[in-house]
């Protein structure tokens, strides 16, 4: 149904979440995260409580490997749920229930968590870690995101086709607006082409960015 990507930039003080699949709004179910908290996606089928817990969870002081284990011990569909969560220390954990559709499965390395379910094959998970991996830590992490959803993307995504993205990052830096941490809030919910159309948002937000 669903891959994304779960991240911590200690560099930019950033977290976030890029997440791509073949039905409708992804991003109002999906992706969460709050500055100097964590971030985490809830998918396959999709608890939508798991962003509120989780968040709720990780700011009382919980770790990725609590939270996640917290929020399938009460879940009593946790067969059925695929989450991803990153701390605030960076800390990454990715976990597939044993019933979500092949192929599922995740990845974690510093600072990131890989998942997907009803992919086209473990490579599309192989190809997201090989983009995260060599991606500049320079770069702002909404881009390292998006190039990473990319690779996923071209290896064959979700195995059904193409339909929604989302892109959603808080941290330091230039805000979308005054009084936020928001550094990216982008969605796109219907397209033939919706990752290529997310990486075309994100060039408009940072060349306004930039001028502003």
């Amino acid at each position: 149904m669903t891959f994304s990507i779960v991240a911590h930039s200690p560099e930019q003080q950033a977290w976030g979440v890029a997440v791509a699949t073949k039905s409708l709004a992804v991003g109002a179910m999906v992706p969460a995260a709050e500055f100097q908290t964590g971030a985490l996606a809830t998918q396959a089928w999709t608890n939508m409580s798991y962003r509120e817990v989780g968040l709720a969870l990780l700011r009382a002081g919980f770790d990725a490997a609590e939270v996640v284990a917290e929020l399938f011990d009460r879940d009593p569909d946790s067969a059925t749920r695929q989450i991803g969560v990153v701390d605030r220390n960076g800390v990454a954990v990715s976990r597939t229930g044993p019933e979500c559709l092949a192929f599922a499965g995740g990845l974690t390395d510093d600072g990131c968590a890989i998942q997907g379910n009803l992919l086209t094959g473990p490579e599309v998970l192989e190809a997201m870690h090989e983009a995260w991996s060599t991606s500049d830590v320079s770069e702002p992490l909404a881009a390292r995101l998006l190039e990473v959803l990319a690779a996923g993307d071209d290896a064959g995504g979700d195995r059904r086709g193409r339909q929604s993205a989302a892109l959603y990052v808080v941290g330091r830096g230039q805000a979308i607006g005054h009084g936020s941490r928001v550094l990216a809030d982008l969605r796109v919910d219907d397209a033939p082409r919706p990752v290529d159309e997310l990486q075309r948002l994100f060039k408009i937000l940072s060349d306004q960015m930039e001028a502003s």
